[in-house]
């Protein structure tokens, strides 16, 4: 199967485990993401090469002004989508297989989860794994330690709080933190 019509599949939230030649596909597109990924985390790179290493793992060229801190983590990695100026910390993983869109001037901190997956809530089905994209604004501040799951869009200028875990849509310009993650103010608010 070409990676086209497999990111078709993943972008139509078509269930991942039913059929076994989407399963192939997928896997052999993790094996090969795995040698970038450990040359970007395992060998000293100048931030153009850094740069360049990330293209390959993605597929595409990020936005101008794009910087990352390796490690950085993905097993899929052919459905992010990076804007402008946008800056990604240390320690972050990528489960993209649903797709991941991050708006220009966005920073990532530390260890953030992107996971845009999950298994089926059956316990006979368990294999079975549902995609649904994270869709991240512009002008967003995402605090260390925070995961976001399937489904789940920030809107432009919002800040999310470390360890928040974001599990439902974040409107544009607010503070959201906590478990799950709600809105803690609004930032025109004084």
């Amino acid at each position: 199967m070409e990676l086209k019509e497999l990111l078709e599949r993943f972008n139509r939230g078509d269930t991942i485990g039913e059929d076994a030649e989407v399963l192939l596909a997928m896997r052999e597109q993790i094996i090969s993401n795995r040698r970038y990924l450990f040359e970007l985390n395992n060998q000293w790179h100048e931030p153009d090469e850094i740069t360049e290493l990330f293209a390959l793992i993605t597929g595409k060229e990020p936005g101008e002004g794009f910087r990352i801190n390796p490690p950085f983590f993905t097993d899929f990695g052919k459905n992010i989508t990076i804007g402008k100026n946008v800056f990604i910390n240390a320690g972050c993983k990528f489960q993209d297989q649903g797709g991941i869109t991050i708006g220009d001037r966005t920073f990532i901190g530390h260890n953030v989860v992107l996971a845009t997956l999950d298994h089926d809530l059956d316990p006979d089905k368990r294999l079975l794994m549902h995609p649904a994209p994270i869709t991240i604004g512009e002008n967003v501040w995402i605090g260390s330690s925070v995961t976001v799951t399937r489904g789940v869009t920030i809107g432009d200028n919002s800040v999310i709080a470390a360890g928040a875990v974001v599990t439902r849509d974040i409107p544009a310009n607010v503070v959201a933190g906590g478990v799950p993650a709600r809105v803690i103010k609004h930032l025109n608010e004084k």
